[in-house]
């Protein structure tokens, strides 16, 4: 399981992992009740779903795990994904928010593996922030913002890996998950 502050590049290390057929991955997709930014789509990144839908799911215990990361924002594992993943006898990877991660290792502990993906930099994450070209100024400040806070997890996570150049990193947690 990975978490991450926005724009450390944790998404980019999962695509590259699941190249690894040796590693078995299969992809948690989480629910979240944003807008889709860019070229995301309903079902592979996410599960798009109104605030109102995603708190009906919560109340009816449908989720693993979830979190309100800004107000009306909500991202969360859907129990029936990681049932998806586990009946078709993968090894489940998750890209979950800082909070998510702390309780999906309280929920599995041993059976979880904690992996917290640091930018090399407040500045390089800035720029990684901005070079998507996907947010408005105002989501980019609330994301940094947030990033401060989210990092103060990192010491709760059973590892971490800075994300400093990208193929170093996916050779870091293929490594992690191959020791596991």
């Amino acid at each position: 399981m990975l978490s991450a502050p926005s724009g450390t590049g944790k998404s980019s290390i999962i695509k590259k992992l699941l190249e690894y057929p040796e590693l078995n991955l299969g992809f948690s997709v989480s629910a979240t009740s944003r807008a889709p930014r860019g070229t995301e789509q309903h079902g592979v990144e996410y599960y798009f779903i109104s605030h109102e839908e995603f708190k009906r799911r919560a109340d009816a215990g449908e989720f693993v795990e979830w979190e309100e990361v800004y107000p009306g924002t909500c991202y969360g594992t859907l129990k029936s994904e990681v049932q998806r993943v586990t009946d078709e006898g993968k090894n489940l990877i998750m890209d979950i928010d800082v909070k998510g991660g702390i309780n999906v290792k309280k929920c599995f502990g041993e059976q979880a593996i904690t992996i917290f993906i640091l930018p090399p930099s407040k500045e390089e994450l800035e720029r990684r922030l901005r070079g998507r070209g996907t947010d408005a100024e105002d989501v980019i400040k609330k994301r940094l913002d947030k990033a401060d806070f989210e990092l103060s997890f990192a010491s709760q996570f059973d590892v971490r890996v800075v994300n400093d150049d990208l193929d170093r990193a996916v050779e870091k947690v293929k490594k992690i998950i191959i020791e596991a």
